[in-house]
């Protein structure tokens, strides 16, 4: 191919440097040398053409040959795609009822545990309430009875400070003086009855109310037991908050209907 190109560019070398031909737009070449170039271009020429052919052939065969490979190719990567699309979806499948599996394990671990809780927190509540209620029995049945016994020593004196203060003023109901000094010791002597007993009923007011605010602290302590124990329930509650949404929907959506729910909040 490359000595058809050279013989045109010297054919066209001498055509434009031949002498023209005067009167005329001929000109004059020479005949051996014009000869020559294309007796090579009579010989290259088919050489060339069929070495182009073969160039042509062989791409067609090399694009046969590549459109086969190809494919080959995609029809392997579709089935190995194929397989590895089913290879992950078994393995999704597994972990998928792994994960399942794992999760109802909890969610039963969580109930059982919720309810032992919640057992052991009514059974405390239980306890100390009645615990408290004879703390109460017994502070109120001593109040009352040091009240109704200082209350009695009070009654007893006053009456026997009155009976006194008659006693005295019957003695000295002789004279005017006499009985006017009796009637002024005696309302001295009730007087001073009345302030003991008010005193006495003060004490006496002062010993309950102290009993009482014993009391109080007793029952403020065991509020404070329940309401801790609550709040541990409540905690526990939380941290499983979808282990309570389970639970809920396997009894109707109401966790009151558990009896010790439903301790707990009365």
């Amino acid at each position: 191919m490359y000595r058809c190109f050279e013989a045109l560019e010297e054919l066209m070398a001498i055509v434009e440097e031949a002498r023209g031909v005067p009167m005329s737009a001929n000109c004059v070449v020479p005949r051996e040398a014009v000869r020559e170039l294309l007796d090579d271009l009579r010989d290259a020429l088919p050489q060339e053409v069929d070495d182009a052919q073969d160039v042509l052939d062989e791409r067609d065969t090399l694009l046969i040959t590549a459109r086969e490979s190809a494919d080959t190719m995609v029809s392997t990567a579709e089935r190995d795609s194929e397989a590895m699309v089913s290879q992950a979806r078994a393995e999704a499948d597994r972990m998928l009822a792994e994960a399942e599996s794992r999760a109802e394990r909890m969610v039963e671990e969580a109930t059982a545990h919720a309810k032992t809780i919640s057992q052991n927190a009514a059974e405390e509540a239980q306890r100390l309430q009645s615990s408290a209620q004879r703390e109460y029995d017994a502070v109120t049945g001593r109040a009352h009875a040091e009240a109704t016994r200082v209350i009695d020593a009070g009654n007893a004196n006053y009456e026997k400070s009155v009976a006194d203060g008659i006693a005295e003023q019957q003695r000295l109901v002789s004279s005017t003086e006499v009985v006017a000094a009796a009637k002024s010791e005696a309302e001295r002597i009730v007087d001073a009855a009345y302030a003991e007993s008010d005193r006495l009923r003060g004490e006496c007011d002062v010993y309950v109310d102290e009993k009482l605010a014993s009391f109080e602290d007793v029952l403020t302590n065991t509020l404070r037991s329940v309401n801790r124990g609550r709040q541990q329930l409540r905690t526990g509650a939380a941290m499983h908050d979808y282990v309570e949404h389970t639970h809920d929907a396997d009894h109707g959506g109401n966790v009151h209907n558990h009896p010790a729910a439903a301790s707990m909040a009365g």
